[in-house]
């Protein structure tokens, strides 16, 4: 019976997942969707994802490939997933994809958002889901210097978990935005890249914020992207306040 490859944009609330990959005894997001597929189709059908999320970080772009009969046109196919899947995950979008498509080797640039909250009410178990409450004083001029050191192609070994790369690998990762905004409440990191690193994004937050709270020199920035190994980063940053955004994939692979 012949295929189609279908792209599926996902929303998830990742605070009652165990991640991204499927796992035994583990409710994780990729074994939700596969699970519904299955009851659609009848049959396995495998959700290959754009990355992996760790367990309670969000997404309102991750970008999950699938392959069903042709009999299903992506909005058919987005249409019976929303109707049978839990209300913390939502399929915002499905496009018809070239067969070659490939969720995670085929991306040419992911985004990703953090959000942190300085006011008193990030305390507030609303917010905390997906809000890192920061109660230290932020120099903004520090935190702005410290997302500009970043940009540009860059080893990030040192903000990496050791091992989440062969040793071989150079660890590069060309950064084409980085920068902090303010919003109500709070702040937002927006970050760009044709990579990113098992806990990356994470790993830069903690150490830009030690950075602007002045419990390290924003110098440290800069010597960590020349670090051979990650034993002087800052701790992570708490997954919940971590939003995947937006996968980036060639237009020729889409199906007009």
């Amino acid at each position: 019976m012949a295929e189609r490859t279908v792209q599926l944009v996902l929303h998830y609330d990742g605070s009652g997942f165990s991640g991204w990959q499927k796992q035994p005894e583990q409710r994780t997001v990729q074994g939700v969707i596969e699970h519904a597929l299955e009851r659609l189709c009848g049959d396995t059908v495998a959700a290959l994802g754009s990355g992996r999320t760790d367990a309670g970080v969000h997404a309102r772009g991750q970008a999950v490939g699938v392959r069903v009969t042709s009999r299903w046109t992506p909005d058919a196919l987005r249409r019976a997933l929303n109707a049978i899947l839990p209300e913390d995950v939502w399929v915002a979008a499905a496009f018809d994809m070239r067969p070659d498509f490939h969720a995670r080797y085929s991306a040419t640039a992911r985004r990703y958002s953090y959000y942190v909250g300085t006011d008193s009410a990030a305390q507030s178990p609303f917010r905390r889901r997906t809000e890192y409450a920061f109660t230290y004083p932020i120099n903004r001029d520090a935190l702005q210097a410290a997302a500009r050191a970043v940009v540009g192609p860059h080893s990030f070994r040192a903000f990496a978990v050791k091992g989440t790369a062969p040793g071989t690998d150079t660890h590069a990762c060309e950064v084409t935005l980085a920068h902090w905004d303010e919003r109500p409440g709070g702040l937002v990191f927006e970050i760009e890249a044709n990579r990113f690193l098992h806990h990356m994004v994470r790993f830069l937050v903690g150490t830009m914020l030690d950075v602007a709270s002045e419990r390290r020199p924003l110098g440290d920035v800069a010597s960590l992207l020349q670090a051979p190994d990650n034993r002087d980063v800052s701790p992570p940053a708490p997954a919940n306040a971590l939003f995947l955004d937006v996968v980036r994939y060639p237009a020729d692979l889409y199906v007009t």
